[in-house]
């Protein structure tokens, strides 16, 4: 249950994401709530894999999509082996949290270029007349939720970035 409702709830903002913000749009949620600036909406399209990190073009694509559905087929029968020996619930439900993000990027990947027109400088259009900007396997991931809970400068000794700004 928890897998099914974080996957619809998931591609539910996802796809409000796309058809109402541009990329690199953000929204202050917690600071519109008046409790500081530690959770921001922020538009950002993620065409590889962590840290937005790309494998060789259209083969690295391909690859980095066939590892993406295999390690849910993995995280999924781990899951599934772990409610029939009544593992720790606590456990359960962080396993379903990661199978539902995993399962949402598959679906990003596999569908949103067929279905979305490119959102680049615009807001994305769903279903456009001219068909999406790119084929099956060929999506980009939506990412959106961003926290900025740590803020400082690089130390001196640091081998690069030295004294510059992270959050």
């Amino acid at each position: 249950m928890v897998v099914i409702l974080v996957l619809v709830a998931d591609q539910i903002l996802k796809i409000w994401v796309k058809t109402h913000m541009y990329l690199g749009e953000e929204y202050h949620i917690s600071e519109m709530l008046g409790l500081g600036n530690w959770f921001i909406l922020h538009f950002t399209e993620n065409n590889g894999m962590a840290f937005g990190l790309e494998l060789g073009g259209n083969a690295g694509k391909l690859f980095l999509s066939s590892f993406r559905i295999l390690a849910v087929g993995v995280i999924g029968w781990y899951l599934y082996y772990k409610i029939k020996k009544k593992a720790n619930m606590g456990f359960v439900i962080c396993l379903s949290l990661i199978f539902a993000g995993a399962m949402g990027n598959i679906i990003d990947s596999a569908f949103y270029g067929m279905v979305f027109s490119v959102s680049d400088y615009q807001v994305a259009t769903l279903m456009p007349a001219e068909g999406g900007y790119g084929g099956f396997l060929f999506g980009r991931v939506v990412d959106m939720f961003y926290f900025p809970v740590i803020e400082g400068h690089f130390p001196n000794w640091f081998p690069f970035w030295t004294n510059e700004s992270f959050i």
